[in-house]
């Protein structure tokens, strides 16, 4: 029986939806568990014809609020991940994972999941410490110049990499910031040598940053895991400490996403 969010005024008649309305009852549709789901079934849930709601979810995709996963099946986007305080909630076993890093290296750390061709932070951990990095869940920052970017880019086909790399010029935020896209493919590697990368004052000056990949069941890129801070508290020479503890964090992450174990950092002679 359909019921969703259909206004009544009174009579005992459903109101007509308007387009908000559509639109909410989609979303809502989209959030169930059980998901991913397919068109024709989000569709018959909404009562609305397939081709609405094919627009409704394509333009729910662009803003990021729904993503398409090939075969008319649709889940949840990062930017609502992003806005939803309660994300974690939905995924326990994450959040103790992130704050097992935390007290394991002293720094703030970040979950971040993919949008087009920008990171979106979804969770945020702080340490108890005197200052606080400029960053919050549902902030977006470049893929190319950030450390939870470039771990997800190290784990992105070529040809959705050369979008992000090479649709448009790279600016450079800072005067470390490496633009050239041929030398930013050389520095995803290190995924593969050392487990992790490193953002060193590229996105933000006098902020450095650890990050590795996090795998999805179907071994496709699923987000990041990241710790930060200010320069002086996290100097070079601690980045082959950090680095492991970060690999190994987002190794866990990717296990509790999959349920399976899925190696991350290299193995080790």
């Amino acid at each position: 029986m359909k019921n969703a969010v259909n206004g009544s005024s009174g009579t005992g008649r459903a109101e007509p939806r308007g387009a908000v309305d559509k639109a909410l009852e989609v979303l809502a549709a989209l959030s169930r568990p059980g998901g991913p789901h397919r068109l024709a079934d989000l569709a018959e849930a909404c009562d609305l014809p397939k081709p609405t709601t094919h627009r409704m979810l394509q333009t729910f995709a662009e803003a990021g609020f729904a993503a398409g996963l090939g075969g008319g099946r649709y889940t949840v986007g990062p930017r609502l991940l992003g806005m939803s305080a309660a994300v974690l909630a939905a995924r326990p076993a994450i959040r103790p994972i992130l704050a097992d890093l935390r007290r394991r290296t002293g720094h703030t750390v970040h979950y971040a999941v993919r949008h087009a061709d920008r990171a979106v932070y979804v969770d945020k951990l702080e340490p108890d410490q005197a200052y606080r990095l400029n960053t919050r869940p549902g902030g977006e920052v470049p893929l190319y110049c950030t450390g939870v970017g470039r771990a997800i880019l190290s784990r992105l086909s070529p040809p959705e990499v050369a979008a992000v790399l090479d649709a448009a010029p790279l600016r450079a935020r800072t005067p470390k910031t490496i633009t050239d896209p041929a030398e930013i493919r050389a520095s995803l590697t290190t995924v593969d040598t050392l487990g992790y990368v490193v953002d060193d004052e590229q996105h933000e000056q006098h902020v450095r940053c650890v990050a590795a990949p996090v795998l999805a069941a179907d071994g496709q890129v699923a987000g990041a895991v990241s710790v930060a801070g200010l320069t002086f508290t996290l100097p070079p020479d601690s980045f082959p400490t950090l680095g492991p503890l970060v690999a190994e964090a987002a190794n866990r992450v990717s296990a509790a996403l999959s349920s399976a174990p899925v190696r991350l950092a290299p193995d080790e002679d």
